[in-house]
């Protein structure tokens, strides 16, 4: 089995001079745990997950405790915290060559890239669906 038969194709992006408050928005409404960053013409610049957001942001915001420097968080851009040359995969792969990738480079997502086209981005959830059907 391929990556292309289980990857998710319908993939939320945001581009990487994006507000933290756009990320946060987005994470709070979506199921998901990671979105990818894009530059003006489309292309995979980097990942921010939802830990990487969250250590972005001030622990105040929304308390008793908030000040005007915890609101300031949320105007940093998404290239600020994306995590830079995200490793990748091709769609016609094996799932366990991306379940080795993750394993290896200790992460928990790839973006499917072919031909520098953003194809759509398969989860170690991803894997796990297969692995128990």
């Amino acid at each position: 089995m391929q990556l292309q038969d289980i990857m998710t194709r319908r993939i939320a992006t945001v581009h990487q001079d994006d507000r933290l408050e756009v990320v946060k928005d987005i994470f709070e409404q979506a199921p998901f745990r990671h979105l990818l960053v894009v530059d003006d013409e489309e292309r995979l610049c980097g990942v921010i997950t939802h830990a990487d957001m969250y250590r972005a942001l001030s622990p105040y915001l929304a308390t008793d405790a908030e000040l005007e420097r915890d609101r300031d968080t949320l105007q940093r851009r998404a290239h600020q915290v994306m995590s830079r040359e995200p490793v990748t995969i091709s769609s016609g792969a094996t799932l366990a060559s991306a379940a080795g990738l993750m394993l290896e480079r200790n992460i928990s997502c790839l973006p499917v890239v072919d031909n520098l086209l953003l194809q759509g981005v398969v989860s170690w959830k991803d894997l796990l669906r297969v692995l128990i059907k």
